[in-house]
């Protein structure tokens, strides 16, 4: 009887969480069209085909971000021969203001603006951060919502990296 009282805790405060509306894992990852930090156009997933690919929706005044975008940075120098590439979708921000972040940070991937969170809206994001892993196929094989830590980046990068030759 004691157990009833935390069951119903636990299924009313689940039902109070807003729904996950981002795509899910095992169907295909929208696509979208961004400019990125540089000018140039990127086109996802087109310009990724054949390689797996972190996607990390951030602006500069999430108090979560710049942590996990430095975890993403390391993990992505430790697997970049195996093919892995990142984009950082800079959400609700203008270049120059997302620049000074990145550069700030040091990190080695790419950047894209979302001035009007348009692909941000495509992915259900309700809040940042917020982190795709999208295999070499253009498929969802996980996502990480909140800071991304290095034991989960590790759990999602194995769901979609090929095997370590």
């Amino acid at each position: 009887m004691r157990a009833f009282p935390i069951a119903l805790a636990c299924a009313l405060l689940a039902a109070c969480g807003s729904p996950d509306t981002g795509p899910s894992t095992g169907t295909p990852a929208p696509r979208f069209e961004a400019v990125g930090i540089d000018g140039s156009v990127r086109r996802f997933p087109e310009d990724f085909a054949g390689t797996p690919v972190i996607l990390d929706f951030w602006a500069d005044w999430c108090r979560y971000c710049a942590g996990g975008m430095a975890r993403i940075d390391a993990v992505h120098r430790e697997h970049a021969a195996r093919g892995l590439a990142v984009v950082a979708v800079n959400v609700g921000q203008d270049r120059d203001t997302a620049a000074a972040f990145i550069d700030r940070l040091g990190v080695g991937y790419s950047a894209v603006l979302d001035p009007d969170s348009k692909i941000a809206r495509r992915y259900g994001v309700n809040g940042l951060p917020i982190t795709y892993f999208i295999d070499r196929d253009g498929i969802v094989g996980g996502k990480i919502i909140g800071e991304a830590d290095r034991k989960s980046l590790m759990f999602q990068l194995n769901r979609i990296l090929p095997p370590a030759p």
